[in-house]
Order: C-alpha cells, then structure tokens, then sequence
C-alpha cells in the first residue's frame, strides 16, 4: 500500500514538474550489479532479472540491476568474495561452494538429506531456508533466497556407474568443499576441485573422467558432448542461493530493504517454474543427442555415503538442522 501511494504520488509530481523533489525525498538512483556463473537463459540468471524488472517498476526506476551472466566478473568463490568486500551487490552461487564458510550450508548439501525436490523446497519454504539465510549476516553478507535446482548426479567418459565400486579410480570434479570432496573418496573416486568454468575443458583434454551436477547444467555447460554417461545417483539435491553484499544492504534505504527482500522471495516460484519447465526440456536434449542413462544400486551408494552422513551428525548445529529437514520427509 505504501509503495502504490508513492508510485501515485511520483506520477502526480510528473505532471506538476515536482520529480526532481520527488526523487530526491525517495532516495537516490542505484545500479545494483548482479554476477552468475551460467548462460544468459538459465532459470537462476532470469530470476535474477526479474527482481531488477520489478525492483525498477516498483521504484519508477531509481532502483536497477545489472546482470553480468557467464562469469563475466570471475569464479563463484570470488563472487562471493567480491560480495563481502562490497565489490559488487548480487551473486547468485551453489550451496556447496559456500560450506566452508557458512556452516549451517552444510545441511543442505548433505548426501541423501532430501528425498525429492518436493521435499526439497518444504525444507526450503519453511524455517530451515530462513535460518541458513540469517547465518549469512554473521559474515559480510546477506541471504536473500534459496533457489533450488534439481537432483545432482554423476556423469563420466568412461562407463556407466551402477554401484560404488564402478567410480573406482575415476577423476571427478567436485566443487571445493570438504562434503563433495570426501564424499567421492567413500565412492572410491578420485575428487578434483575444480571451478564450474573449467570443467568443459578439463574433460575434453581428459585432465578428469567426470563429474557431477544437476541436468539442468549438464545441458547448458554443453558438458553432454563430451561426458556420454549419466547415472542416475541423486547423491545431492545442493540448491543455490542469492547473496547480497552487506555494505551495499546498509547503504540502502530501509524500505527500499524490504522491497528487495519482497521481491526476492517472490522471485522463488518464478524460477522454479523456469527450472521445471527447462529441466524437463535438457533431459530430452540430451537423450537425443546419445547420452546413455542408468538407473543404480541407491542403497549401495547410500550405505556407502553413511560414514560421512554420521560424522557431520554429530555438529550440533548441523545435526538439528538435518533432524528437522527429515521430518518433513
């Protein structure tokens, strides 16, 4: 209501000649710059423009947004450096690339937390996606939303992986952190931290045999031209989240915050539609283009992953978060 009587009140000021008042009482103007690693049609990049489409609306355009999509500005880890320096406003990374850092990410990115993606975004609606939100303020930054992007699972150029044993002595890039990375060692894998950009390439020149993702992103990276075997091991259902650096948070007038987290959170269905409808979509391309695709033995690579599940249970603060998303399995 508040916003509508501006938005009237900034159209009567255009028609008496009273805008320069009229902006100058509402806050100045503000390009916000927004980073994402993927293509510039990904769900998580056109939900990000659409809060700038909003935010501009809603503000007769003194608020803006700038996306930068592809990794133009870096990798996600200096994004989210950048972010907490006040270098630029918005990022858009995976959850796994923030577990060091941020432990209560940690519970997400657990192997076999989820059971779905329905389960999945029940946990993230709810009080554990606002309780990972808020740990991010403890750091220089401040969670917006929680974008969930499907079940991850392993792909390679080598053979079809059924059981644990099959990922014996392959090379497989993992995003750096300490779960991924530990993880593939309980498979019996190789783990090759390596950023998302690099992984095309690596695999071409066979520096690594796989790696693992969701199919969303297996499509997009074109990772499926070289890569011809996806398992279907749905280890991790890691969403993604959107950062805002802090500084520029504060900078910001106090309603013009609770805008942006409004149409943050109003951006969530946006993209999950996008992603459903575009998910669905990657995996006919990649079927029609020759990717060869198995089911596995899913209790095997569950009992595989339990030494680590137990190990991560035992945190305190991880082990509540975890119990509380289970019980909305």
């Amino acid at each position: 209501m508040q916003r509508r009587r501006f938005l009237a009140g900034l159209g009567a000021a255009c028609a008496t000649g009273a805008l320069p008042q009229v902006l100058r009482a509402a806050g100045p103007s503000r390009v916000l710059t927004a980073t994402d690693v993927h293509v510039k049609d990904y769900p998580t990049v056109l939900a990000v423009q659409w809060i700038g489409e909003q935010l501009e609306r809603e503000t007769g355009g003194r608020l803006r947004v700038r996306m930068y999509h592809a990794g133009q500005l870096g990798r996600e880890s200096e994004a989210i450096d950048m972010a907490r320096f006040g270098a630029i406003d918005i990022t858009r990374v995976y959850s796994g690339a923030l577990n060091n850092a941020f432990p209560l990410t940690q519970a997400l990115c657990l192997p076999y937390v989820f059971d779905s993606v329905a389960h999945l975004r029940r946990a993230l609606d709810g009080e554990v996606g606002a309780q990972v939100l808020r740990g991010f303020e403890a750091r220089g930054l401040v969670g917006l939303a929680i974008y969930d992007c499907g079940a991850r699972c392993f792909y390679n150029t080598r053979r079809a992986l059924v059981q644990p044993g099959d990922m014996h002595g392959l090379k497989v890039r993992v995003p750096a952190s300490d779960i991924f990375i530990r993880l593939l060692r309980l498979f019996g894998a190789n783990p090759t931290p390596l950023s998302y950009g690099e992984v095309f390439s690596s695999l071409e020149t066979h520096l690594i045999d796989g790696a693992e993702n969701n199919m969303r992103s297996f499509h997009s990276s074109r990772q499926f031209e070289v890569a011809r075997y996806w398992s279907e091991t749905e280890h991790s259902y890691a969403p993604d989240v959107l950062l805002m650096s802090q500084d520029t948070w504060r900078s910001l007038l106090p309603r013009d915050r609770e805008l942006l987290r409004e149409i943050a959170r109003a951006s969530v269905p946006v993209m999950r539609a996008r992603w459903d409808a575009s998910e669905d979509a990657a995996r006919v391309a990649v079927k029609e283009a020759g990717v060869r695709f198995n089911d596995v033995d899913m209790p095997a690579f569950r009992r595989a992953a339990q030494p680590l599940l137990d190990e991560y249970l035992r945190k305190p603060g991880i082990g509540a978060l975890y119990r509380r998303i289970r019980d909305m399995a």
